[in-house]
């Protein structure tokens, strides 16, 4: 056969995308586990945490539903726009500075803007491998599940 027709005949395994490295992110992900299970913080600590110096809540949900509520004081970039570009220009230049995340899973309503996700593809878990991924090894994370009427946490409705 010739190559050139080779190549149109082969499994999607036998030419890698040099782009993607399945095997790099399974390392990753086995890497941030043990770190992430030091990290998850009751929302008492959360909001201590969240009023450090230099703190920043990122809340990585989809535009539509950080603009339909959120947590106050969070800001927004959605996950699918992770980039080192993006990640510095939302986060800073300080690697080190504390970010807290939170996702659709760590509330109770179970309703817009926070549906329920499948537990095992939780936003948290992307959104915090990602970051350690990028660098922001100074990654805290929800641990409760929450009602966002709660006046604890700081929900902020979107304007009707």
């Amino acid at each position: 056969m010739l190559p050139a027709l080779a190549l149109l005949f082969a499994l999607p395994e036998d030419v890698p995308n040099p782009q993607i490295d399945y095997a790099g992110f399974a390392t990753l992900t086995t890497d941030v586990r043990s770190h992430r299970a030091s990290r998850l913080l009751a929302l008492p600590a959360f909001k201590a945490k969240a009023a450090e110096k230099n703190a920043l809540i990122l809340d990585a949900r989809s535009a539509d539903k950080f603009a339909a509520g959120h947590i106050a004081g969070a800001v927004n970039l959605p996950l699918t726009d992770f980039t080192a570009e993006a990640l510095a220009a939302v986060l800073g230049p300080n690697r080190n500075r504390p970010i807290l995340i939170y996702c659709n899973n760590n509330f109770a309503n179970h309703r817009m803007p926070v549906p329920l996700k499948n537990p095992a593809l939780a936003l948290n878990i992307q959104t915090f491998i990602n970051l350690v991924g990028y660098g922001y090894a100074n990654v805290w994370e929800l641990r409760d599940v929450v009602d966002f009427n709660d006046p604890a946490v700081g929900w902020v409705k979107a304007a009707t």
